[in-house]
């Protein structure tokens, strides 16, 4: 009896530490691939709140053979307002990792943007940004917000989102980065969103 729990106590004890390091690879491995860090964001963890950073190109396309943004209404002195006051557009414009319209898609944005300035060129946007790249695919932020386009850096708030940024908060600070004779603007946006740790189902 004594031989035989000579033999069987180190055996026991080999298997635990085998499970317990299995285990850790495996909590690792799910760790890893939820914080895996895309060109375009980055997550930090601080206890159950997760802070993203994200950056990335907007492209706003309203001519040419296949435009993005299409008006869809106007007031009746919009053609005479030189804000073009009243005017409501719909986009579905690109986003994508770098300036270059050939650069890799990493989502779409989506929704109404219409010129509310009478006297200075200001959008009311709802835009919903909808990402299809690595784990922030299917989720999405939105925006409900003024944005003053002729200013250097454009403030807007993030008042919501889907999958990884349920329950977003945040701002996206946006800056033009070229408009052609075409009037194709692209334009950067670096977004800071804070939200709750969604890791273990993200899209339930």
């Amino acid at each position: 009896m004594e031989k035989n729990k000579e033999l069987t106590m180190p055996t026991l004890n080999l298997l635990s530490i085998l499970i317990f390091i299995v285990s850790s690879i495996n909590a690792g491995a799910a760790h890893a691939q939820l914080n895996h860090q895309n060109s375009w964001a980055k997550r930090v963890e601080r206890g159950n709140e997760v802070t993203t950073t994200l950056q990335f190109y907007f492209h706003n396309i309203p001519s040419g053979p296949g435009p993005t943004s299409v008006r869809i209404a106007e007031a009746a002195q919009t053609n005479r307002s030189r804000t073009f006051f009243g005017a409501l557009m719909m986009i579905d414009d690109p986003l994508t990792v770098g300036p270059d319209p050939s650069s890799r898609i990493m989502g779409r944005a989506q929704g109404l943007m219409g010129s509310a300035g009478l006297n200075k060129f200001t959008l009311i946007m709802a835009v919903s940004y909808v990402f299809t790249d690595g784990i922030y695919n299917g989720s999405s932020f939105s925006l409900l917000s003024i944005n003053e386009v002729l200013r250097p850096a454009q403030e807007m708030a993030v008042v919501g989102g889907t999958g990884l940024f349920r329950l977003a908060r945040g701002y996206v600070v946006a800056r033009t980065h070229s408009i052609d004779a075409m009037s194709v603007a692209i334009v950067e946006y670096n977004v800071t969103i804070v939200t709750y740790d969604y890791s273990e189902h993200p899209h339930e």
